[in-house]
Order: C-alpha cells, then structure tokens, then sequence
C-alpha cells in the first residue's frame, strides 16, 4: 500500500531547501506504528493495546484480534535502506525477545488459551510517499 503523506505530517518534518530532514528514530518509530495501526484496523484487527512494555524484557509494538486470534505485531520503519529493509532487521535474537514479551501479556493479562501470532508491518516513508507491507505469520 502505497500513499501520500497528509499536511499533518509537514508539522513533524521540515523541509530544510529541498531535501526534506530526517526524522529522528523515536519520530520514525511513532510515525510508522501510527500507520500500521490504521492499516491494522482497516483490515477490521481489534487493536487492545499499544506499546505494550514488560520490564526491561522488551516492548511490542501493536497487539490486536483477528477474529478470535490474538497478534502480536512488530512494526518497523525506515527512512532509507542504507541499513536493510525493516523486515531485515526482525532477526533471531529479535523474534525471541518479542515471544518473551508476548508471554508475559499473557500473564499480565491472565490468559490461558488463546491461539496468538506473530505479524511484521514495514513501513518505508520516503520524502512523502509512504510504503506499508503487512505480513501475516511473520514468524513462529
């Protein structure tokens, strides 16, 4: 999915001559979970809870229903490539800490069965054109 960023989004970035600055990580990070959450609720997830933090074990970013699963979403967001896609950079060791993170919601939230999985939006925002891949069962 593939779209323009609105006028809003002039009030985060500022154009300096004509390449437009970047944005700082925690501003990518915010900008790009604001769009995987709207893209997530169009495709009607019921999101219950954001930035779900547990400790210093780690944080995910989006947890939602689809239908009757519980998804944990990871979202990332890039400005460039020079460093790999986002989905590149959802390695083994990250995987691991986000099933840890997913344990513990189901502790914290006393849930003893419930069939969950794990989904990656990539969110590339270049200039104003803004590039979401949503994928489904990222990961086990």
């Amino acid at each position: 999915m593939s779209f323009e960023m609105d006028g809003n989004a002039d009030e985060i970035r500022k154009p300096v001559g004509s390449p437009m600055m970047k944005l700082s990580r925690i501003e990518l990070a915010k900008l790009g979970e604001e769009h995987a959450a709207k893209l997530v609720a169009s495709l009607g997830y019921r999101i219950v809870k954001r930035n779900f933090r547990f400790g210093k074990v780690g944080e995910i970013d989006i947890v939602a229903y689809d239908g009757d699963c519980l998804v944990f979403i990871e979202v990332k967001a890039r400005q460039d490539h020079s460093h790999g896609t986002p989905e590149a950079s959802i390695d083994a060791r990250k995987q691991t800490q986000l099933k840890k993170v997913a344990r513990m919601y189901y502790y914290v939230n006393a849930i003893q069965e419930a069939v969950c999985r794990f989904d990656v939006v990539a969110v590339d925002i270049f200039g104003k054109k803004i590039d979401i891949r949503h994928h489904k069962n990222a990961f086990y």
